[in-house]
């Protein structure tokens, strides 16, 4: 499809879509340059729209949207002109599908509206193939990685390679817990803590915004790093529970 004259194409995922009427959709879309933005498709529904085989959550896909309204809110919503499919990996399935509609719920519900954040975009879409590969390692450090990301990206992870309280480095052998309210933190009693070695190695690869690097170097400490950042997720998304973490605990339950 050709781009609107005069309005540069946006790449952009889709996070999630509702419907609006019987031909049209509303969009959660996730773009490089303007981070999220609510999106009307009118005529997206339609069975000759060329939007109906664009639109799919995981799929990059290149945007041209309409200004945005003065204001915020449900009026704070943009227009979707144009829409292109702009390649990417095959769809994602089984329990992989469980875990990219866990990154978008992440992103929904951390992210403000217009608030661009280009590294994290790369981000997701690095971390996109990497949740349908059949190492399950492979698979939650990936996911750890993206968590790690999205804290930092958003202000709201601390310096993993100093003590928060004391600001003193870490020391490689000991362990480490990281508290939603008090920062890194030396581990105490039966906790499962981080090695200082680890963390200090996150705060590299984050610095460096080596995404690879970031993964191999969780993988690293799995099921510690999990907790603590379940914790602190759980900590920033208040009260509201993440419904497709939710879902996938009563599937594997069955």
């Amino acid at each position: 499809m050709a781009t609107a004259r005069g309005a540069a194409p946006l790449a952009a995922f889709v996070l999630h879509r509702w419907d609006w009427s019987e031909s049209s959709l509303i969009l959660d879309l996730f773009t490089r340059a303007q981070g999220r933005a609510t999106v009307a498709a009118k005529g997206a529904k339609k069975p000759h729209s060329n939007l109906r085989a664009v639109l799919l959550p995981f799929q990059r896909v290149n945007v041209t949207l309409g200004r945005v309204p003065e204001g915020d809110g449900a009026s704070d919503i943009q227009t979707l002109r144009q829409a292109e499919w702009a390649g990417g990996a095959a769809m994602l399935t089984g329990e992989a599908l469980f875990s990219g509609f866990y990154l978008n719920e992440l992103l929904m519900k951390l992210m403000a509206r217009h608030d661009p954040h280009p590294a994290l975009f790369d981000a997701y879409a690095q971390t996109l193939p990497a949740l349908a590969a059949s190492d399950e390692t492979r698979v939650q450090a990936a996911l750890r990685a993206f968590e790690l990301t999205l804290l930092r990206e958003i202000g709201l992870l601390p310096d993993l390679a100093v003590a928060t309280l004391t600001l003193q480095p870490l020391r490689a052998e000991a362990l480490y817990a990281l508290r939603p309210e008090a920062g890194v933190i030396e581990a105490t009693g039966d906790e499962a803590g981080v090695p200082g070695a680890v963390l200090i190695a996150l705060q590299t690869a984050l610095d460096r915004a080596v995404l690879e690097s970031l993964q191999q170097t969780c993988a690293l400490a799995l099921p510690a790093l999990k907790t603590q950042l379940r914790a602190l997720l759980h900590y920033h998304l208040g009260s509201t529970p993440l419904r497709t973490r939710a879902v996938m605990h009563d599937l594997r339950t069955l």
